[in-house]
């Protein structure tokens, strides 16, 4: 299953007539911006005009990173934006799963933007940063030479 996956992706970014930087950078912005709840392919493509990166490829990394990836990373986006703020994530986590346990609005709004949202935030953004670099330099790596083992006409 993973193999037809990989061959898909890679059969789709070969067929993208652009600079295989642009083509790696639209993945990474992509990647980058799927992994934030909320942002996904809008944000991604809106990404890819500012920086002139392919916006195929932008749409693409977002879509191998929209939302699956964000829920997956909850905790560890906790734990990283906790650290990176200096607070104990075992009371930012707790807080935030309250927040689902029992989620209501008024529960939501008498915690702090302090409490929860800036460090699952911070934590998303750095992630996705980390992501979305691996994900540019792997993108140039896999289009940098054909399928066929021929190099290819991009720089």
């Amino acid at each position: 299953m993973l193999e037809k996956i990989t061959g898909f992706i890679t059969a789709k970014l070969f067929k993208i007539n652009d600079s295989r930087r642009k083509i790696a950078l639209g993945v990474g912005l992509g990647v980058f911006s799927g992994l934030l709840p909320g942002a996904g392919p809008i944000a991604a493509l809106f990404l890819a005009f500012i920086f002139k990166a392919n916006r195929a490829a932008a749409l693409l990394g977002s879509m191998l990173t929209n939302t699956w990836i964000s829920i997956v990373t909850f905790v560890l986006a906790i734990k990283v934006g906790s650290a990176i703020l200096n607070l104990n994530w075992f009371e930012v986590n707790e807080k935030a799963q309250s927040i689902t346990r029992e989620f209501n609005l008024v529960k939501l709004f008498k915690l702090s933007f302090f409490d929860v949202v800036l460090p699952v935030l911070a934590g998303y953004i750095f992630i996705g940063l980390v992501l979305g670099l691996a994900s540019y330099l792997i993108t140039l790596l896999i289009i940098r030479r054909k399928p066929n083992g021929s190099k290819t006409i991009h720089s």
